[in-house]
């Protein structure tokens, strides 16, 4: 029995997920902009064929959103992370195994569920994903992960498809292959792109029909089972269980530019602990952590600065309260006045399980025998966040958070806040 793998791929996700509440847009030019409403994050169709690019800042195209009306919207994380799970839930039914590759994105073993159509059984779960939560989808399928990623742009670009694209068939595939170019093919970036056209390897075709020995010589392993992939051969597995971050990191740009060190230390302490919920999430633990401070690198008018730091931990922790400690630490040894700062960053790494032993501190307790890594009260404090959400905050100098990223155009949380609840009238 031949393999089926799928990915269903959401289209203009967040701008998707913002018009299943504004059923007034569809059809009309509409943006979302990333933190600090700063730069274009998500496009419209409409917006894309007015030659916006992905990324650019909003204050470059101030003139095209005022001609054609564009819509922009602050991110709503909140919003499209319920969306992406009410997605996610529909299409746990359509397949046995199935992988969350991303926030709009899942692989499916489609292995036997489909013995005779295929596309139509692609077209049932993109009609079933519209009509259950709203979301427009494309099915791309093929024999590996490669070419179901391949199938899905294709499935995007070309509205002939109908938005479902199977590559099984070899006389399709290598159609499709000659006139698509070889940065299109998943896991192939602008570097090795350039590297590629220097061999003459222009087309997905031209990099198929390569040697996969040639090709790991002269790139590596990676590149080569993508050469195995898009002839049919599959190197690259379903992951059913998502593999634990070996990095996290939150930073954030500020509202304003921030002076003083109280600001951007009650800013550092935040995103401390950010990482550290995100940490327990996994149930792991960091033994080392940095942090960077930086001013606005686009404006030169402004005196430059930027410096890191990083500190490694005596003992891992996941314990908010030793990470604020650690940051404050670092950040005395690098803040210097007279700079305005527009960002500021916290980075956790050497990160395992919270299982896996550890060394451990020799003074690592307080006099009422309790350690200072105290995992419970930890915890505690997430679980009632979780149901109160931000109920509970570790303080680190103030609760007024003036510099928080510019959010003017958000839209309501619908489906997460009984005040934002849609009234029907």
């Amino acid at each position: 029995m031949q393999t089926l793998i799928a990915l269903v791929d959401c289209n203009n996700f967040y701008v998707s997920c913002e018009r299943v509440f504004r059923p007034d847009l569809i059809g009309k030019p509409v943006a979302v902009l990333s933190n600090n409403d700063g730069c274009v994050v998500s496009r419209s169709k409409e917006v894309k064929d007015l030659g916006i690019k992905m990324g650019v800042p909003v204050f470059q195209i101030q003139q095209l959103i005022n001609q054609h009306q564009i819509t922009l919207f602050s991110s709503n994380y909140t919003l499209y992370a319920d969306m992406s799970s009410r997605v996610m839930s529909t299409l746990e039914a359509f397949a046995p195994s199935m992988e969350v590759y991303s926030i709009d994105e899942a692989f499916l073993d489609l292995t036997g569920v489909c013995h005779q159509d295929s596309i139509a059984y692609g077209d049932l779960i993109r009609k079933t994903v519209v009509r259950a939560t709203g979301i427009p989808v494309c099915v791309g399928m093929g024999p590996t992960k490669t070419l179901a990623k391949l199938a899905n742009f294709a499935a995007k670009k070309w509205c002939k498809t109908g938005g479902v694209l199977d590559l099984s068939d070899l006389v399709r595939r290598e159609k499709l292959m000659r006139i698509v170019p070889v940065s299109e093919v998943w896991g192939i970036g602008s570097r090795t792109t350039l590297k590629l056209k220097q061999l003459g390897i222009h087309s997905v075709w031209d990099l198929a029909t390569q040697s996969s020995q040639r090709i790991q010589k002269q790139f590596n392993i990676v590149v080569a089972k993508t050469v195995l992939e898009l002839n049919g051969i599959s190197c690259f597995q379903l992951e059913e269980i998502s593999a634990n971050k070996q990095q996290i990191v939150c930073s954030r740009s500020f509202g304003r530019r921030l002076t003083g060190y109280k600001d951007l230390f009650e800013a550092v302490a935040e995103f401390c602990s950010r990482a550290a919920e995100k940490l327990r999430k996994q149930h792991s633990v960091t033994g080392c952590m940095s942090i960077f401070i930086r001013t606005s690198p686009f404006n030169s008018q402004e005196p430059q600065y930027q410096r890191s730091a990083t500190i490694k931990l005596v003992a891992a922790t996941q314990d908010t309260r030793i990470l604020i400690t650690a940051a404050d630490r670092l950040l005395k040894e690098i803040f210097k006045t007279g700079y305005g700062y527009q960002k500021c960053g916290v980075q956790l790494s050497q990160i395992h399980s919270e299982s896996m032993p550890s060394q451990c501190d020799l003074f690592d307790f307080t006099d009422n025998d309790l350690p200072k890594d105290n995992r419970p009260l930890m915890t505690t404090i997430d679980q009632i966040n979780r149901r109160f959400p931000k109920a509970i905050s570790i303080a680190a100098t103030g609760f007024e958070q003036s510099w928080k990223p510019k959010s003017e155009r958000i839209s309501p949380r619908y489906t997460t806040d009984w005040q934002d609840l849609v009234c029907v009238k």
